[in-house]
């Protein structure tokens, strides 16, 4: 079955590195906004009979739900025979409970809309806390990409004896796996947060590696405040500047910066978000079909 794939605004380059790679048509659309600040959508390439492949990376996810949401119904009354939806990060799976009374638990809510509109789903790394498996709460197809082999190859490239640092044992599953792959010693942070941007941090003994690289991991690297905290503890403790690496660059407000200013030596990050700190293409991992 022929796919056709489109971008949603701002994933023009992973969607361009996608058509190579599949050999497929990229569609042409028009999405602008009215100035009463209401979406158009106008698709300008043939969809009849075709897989459609809509690329959006979620992050800041509200303004783009409704454009994927209108654009994916307008392939499927133009004729499509599915819609995919490649989304390296997917928002909305941190509030996956309820921590006081009278909270959403948005990423169940997220999960309904988007499986009400799209017929598979291709993600990276999403963020399973409490879940196991996206299936819990999307009731449509998903592959689940990883991006620990990337990692591991791009540490073992460019870091000499590097020491990884997971920032909390949640951390560990994953951390644990990319530092085997890059033939690494690891360890994990002990982590209090205190608020969205408060975070204590207990750091190990790091006598042991004195003359290793430390390299923070995360999967995200959003308001960064943990990986700060940990390079200033780092520095006390006279270990060699940081290496930061993250799979998915949030990167909210100044945080991006104020990472830099901290002492980090380098900050890398995969391109499922399109930012100045992308080193690791992880664009193989989207290409396996689900239809």
């Amino acid at each position: 079955m022929k796919k056709i794939f489109f971008a949603l605004p701002g994933n023009e380059d992973l969607t361009d590195i996608l058509v190579q790679r599949e050999n497929a048509d990229k569609g042409n659309v028009d999405i602008r906004q009215f100035p009463d600040g209401e979406t158009y959508i106008r698709i300008l390439s043939s969809v009849s009979n075709k897989i459609v492949v809509l690329v959006c990376t979620l992050h800041q996810p509200d303004a783009k739900l409704l454009p994927l949401y209108f654009l994916s119904k307008t392939a499927k009354e133009l004729g499509a025979k599915s819609v995919q939806l490649v989304a390296p990060y997917l928002s909305y799976m941190r509030q996956d409970t309820i921590f006081n009374p009278g909270e959403a638990v948005t990423s169940t809510y997220f999960a309904h809309l988007l499986s009400g509109f799209v017929d598979s789903l291709i993600t990276i790394d999403p963020h399973l806390h409490r879940r196991p498996s996206l299936s819990e709460i999307y009731t449509i197809p998903s592959k689940v990409a990883h991006a620990a082999n990337h990692i591991s190859e791009w540490i073992k490239n460019n870091i000499a004896s590097p020491l990884l640092i997971g920032p909390d044992s949640e951390s560990e599953q994953w951390v644990s796996e990319v530092a085997r792959n890059a033939n690494a010693p690891y360890i994990i942070l002990t982590k209090i947060r205190h608020g969205d941007r408060e975070v204590e941090v207990s750091i190990p003994n790091f006598h042991t590696y004195k003359n290793h690289i430390p390299v923070l991991v995360d999967d995200i690297i959003s308001t960064g405040r943990t990986m700060i905290e940990t390079i200033g503890h780092l520095k006390t403790v006279g270990m060699k500047p940081a290496i930061c690496i993250g799979v998915h660059a949030v990167f909210a407000g100044n945080a991006f910066q104020e990472i830099k200013s901290s002492g980090a030596k380098e900050i890398i990050t995969c391109n499922t978000i399109p930012h100045e700190s992308n080193q690791i293409d992880i664009s193989d991992l989207l290409i396996d079909p689900l239809n």
